[in-house]
């Protein structure tokens, strides 16, 4: 029996597998992690608490995108919601990272 959290990761995952399989320019080199809540807005931040973050390539480390696993849970109802709202805050943040539009990473980006 899988977990909610096994579950979410295998969203995360499968939502940047799909994306580096489909974008159109080199992939960057990029972690990707999933945590259970942020640590605080970043000074960066607005106030509201977010679902992702983008934290640059720093002293050797590759660029990593944290997923926020508790606050996607409570924006959407059910598996498939969840797994959309993952794949938004993927393509969203590795859209961050390259300097372009969610869009034209994604065509179907917020649908």
């Amino acid at each position: 029996m899988r977990s909610r959290r096994d579950e979410f990761d295998d969203f995360v995952l499968d939502a940047a597998a799909r994306l580096e399989s489909t974008c159109g320019r080199a992939f960057p080199a990029v972690e990707f992690a999933v945590e259970d809540v942020p640590r605080g807005p970043a000074p960066w931040e607005h106030a509201e608490v977010p679902l992702g973050r983008l934290l640059p390539a720093n002293g050797g480390r590759p660029a990593r995108i944290v997923v926020y696993r508790r606050p996607v849970e409570t924006r959407a109802s059910g598996s498939r919601e969840v797994a959309a709202l993952v794949a938004d805050i993927v393509t969203e943040q590795v859209a961050g990272l390259l300097g372009v539009r969610p869009e034209e990473l994604d065509p179907g980006f917020g649908e």
